[in-house]
């Protein structure tokens, strides 16, 4: 990676991790790999991130969602931290745990249970 690529790797990171409040380690390590990929996932996550019709906080809780309904447990915990970040209250993580059990069942609830810790600290 040039010295150029390298900075704006480095700065990317350093923008998720403003938006989300930290840095997930897949990322960095894709982005090791293939600086190219980070910036397009980059620009595709900025629409998750960024209001639009639809606030940031509730694209967000819809991800939590989808990612519970794949039973994905890290990606509930990403989530569920940038949701928090983003300033979802506790009343509305649980509403979207309530849609997350209608909709896809105890698996899917379950994929939640290290996400939900967040809620206690």
């Amino acid at each position: 990676m040039s010295e150029h690529e390298e900075l704006e790797h480095e700065e990317l990171l350093d923008s998720m991790s403003n938006k989300l409040g930290f840095t997930p380690q897949i990322l960095k390590t894709l982005g090791e790999i293939d600086p190219h990929f980070l910036k397009k996932y980059n620009h595709c996550n900025q629409k998750l991130l960024s209001d639009g019709a639809l606030p940031a906080k509730m694209k967000i809780l819809m991800a939590l969602a989808v990612v519970a309904s794949k039973q994905c447990e890290r990606c509930t915990v990403v989530q569920m931290q940038s949701a928090l970040k983003n300033g979802a209250t506790a009343e509305e993580i649980m509403e979207t745990m309530e849609v997350i059990s209608i909709t896809s069942g105890a698996p899917a609830v379950a994929a939640c249970r290290d996400a939900l810790k967040l809620l206690k600290e």
